[in-house]
């Protein structure tokens, strides 16, 4: 038998984090058994489910290298056999009809809970049991006609061939009643896996309040898809030793439900921040080029590629760029003489008693510089701070905040080198007429 799972979202405009991160496992866990991974778009609310909602959930799969092996069901085109299915229990005395709550409107289709209790094996939590006398019956069928999330569900992953069920354990509650849709239907339920929930420091759920809940926001964040995807899978789950970054492919050949975690995975925002900048030093050098120039070309400033000043420039940035979206702020000053400046490293490095003395004494020594190298201007400034009985950082922080605005960057010395000694030597100057 080939194994089968699915994706199944309900499309509203995003796409959690927490839902993502089960459409991963399920592409996991198909790939790893060499079976079949499959989308089934959820689109019965015709008013939230919108062509841009569904387009947003394609969109974060495509983004996350998510496959599929067929093409996607669409639940609204199945409400015939849904509808079928709700006539087939009740001409089997496993439904009844009743009025819900008096309106008038139609009779609703009640689907009749066995009466005994429901169990289930589950891949991740293990034996799992509901008394009878906490089930009641289910409506699966609205007076409107409509049939509800519970029997679309299952007649749906019987028609697909659905062999393993894995979602997040707030199905849980849900699976009981599907577990007696299948025994009413005469099918065999799958094998179900109920993921941890994702939580917050607090150990909340998380939420938009916590930062990035949605897969659009780390894209438009920039953040990459690679990284992303590492994160997600290591919130349950662990390849079974210390690693945290890993590729696709060994992710994918260690990746099974016996190692993945049932309590709760907490976010942290820093270790995903660290572990996307790993993924950002290992870009190939073209495609990193070619991003940043686009970046740049974004905020307004005519670059391209193959620009020798952006070649450059890129070994100073893969150290610092966390995130795309970060990159403009952290290299602008390559760019423009017109760039900001960082208040606070203003008032600590450039209008501190001294600075502008430090200042005027290392634009001698960098304007008599035999050559404008990075080791010549080490050299050059270190002397200098010898011959002064002063620490080098004395000299460092204000060259650093009058050429680039910032108090914190790349190698000072590999940044001089390359805005040369010109723009060097101007904007010293610029800052020594004024804060002098």
């Amino acid at each position: 038998m080939t194994l089968r799972c699915r994706f199944a979202p309900s499309p509203t405009g995003h796409v959690h984090i927490g839902n993502m991160r089960a459409a991963i496992y399920n592409w996991l866990f198909a790939r790893h058994h060499n079976g079949s991974f499959l989308l089934r778009i959820e689109d019965t609310d015709r008013e939230r489910s919108t062509p841009e909602a569904v387009q947003t959930v394609l969109r974060a799969m495509d983004w996350l290298g998510l496959t599929v092996d067929e093409e996607p069901l669409y639940q609204s085109t199945r409400r015939d056999a849904h509808l079928e299915a709700a006539e087939r229990l009740l001409a089997e005395g496993k439904a009844y009809k009743e009025d819900k709550g008096g309106t008038g409107r139609g009779e609703a289709v009640i689907f009749r809970m066995p009466g005994t209790d429901v169990t289930f094996r589950d891949e991740i939590k293990g034996e799992l049991t509901k008394k009878a006398e906490d089930m009641k019956d289910l409506v699966i069928v609205r007076s409107d006609g409509n049939p509800v999330f519970h029997l679309a569900n299952v007649v749906d992953d019987i028609h697909m061939g659905i062999t393993h069920v894995i979602r997040g354990d707030d199905h849980i509650e849900n699976t009981y009643r599907h577990v007696a849709l299948y025994q009413a239907l005469g099918a065999e339920a799958p094998a179900f896996a109920h993921l941890p929930m994702i939580v917050n420091a607090q150990g909340k759920p998380y939420s938009k309040r916590d930062g990035a809940a949605y897969v659009g926001d780390f894209r438009d964040n920039g953040y990459l898809p690679d990284a992303l995807f590492n994160y997600l899978v290591l919130l349950g789950w662990s390849p079974g030793d210390d690693r945290e970054k890993l590729t696709r492919e060994e992710i994918v050949s260690l990746f099974d439900l016996d190692r993945v975690r049932s309590h709760a995975a907490q976010f942290d925002i820093g270790k995903f921040e660290w572990l996307n900048a790993e993924y950002m030093k290992d870009l190939d050098e073209t495609m990193y080029r070619a991003e940043l120039a686009h970046r740049l070309r974004g905020a307004g400033y005519d670059v391209n590629a193959e620009d020798p000043g952006l070649v450059r420039i890129v070994p100073l940035m893969r150290e610092r760029i966390k995130k795309w979206s970060e990159a403009v702020d952290h290299c602008v000053y390559f760019f423009t003489e017109d760039f900001p400046f960082d208040d606070k490293a203003v008032r600590k490095r450039l209008l501190k008693d001294g600075a502008m003395t430090a200042l005027a004494a290392i634009r001698s020594a960098f304007a008599d510089a035999a050559d404008f190298t990075a080791e010549s201007l080490e050299t050059a400034l270190r002397e200098t701070a010898e011959r002064e009985g002063q620490n080098a950082g004395v000299y460092i922080h204000p060259v650093r905040v009058s050429v680039t605005g910032q108090a914190g960057g790349p190698s000072l010395f590999d940044l001089l080198e390359v805005l040369g000694r010109d723009r060097v030597l101007g904007r010293i100057d610029r800052a020594l007429e004024h804060y002098g």
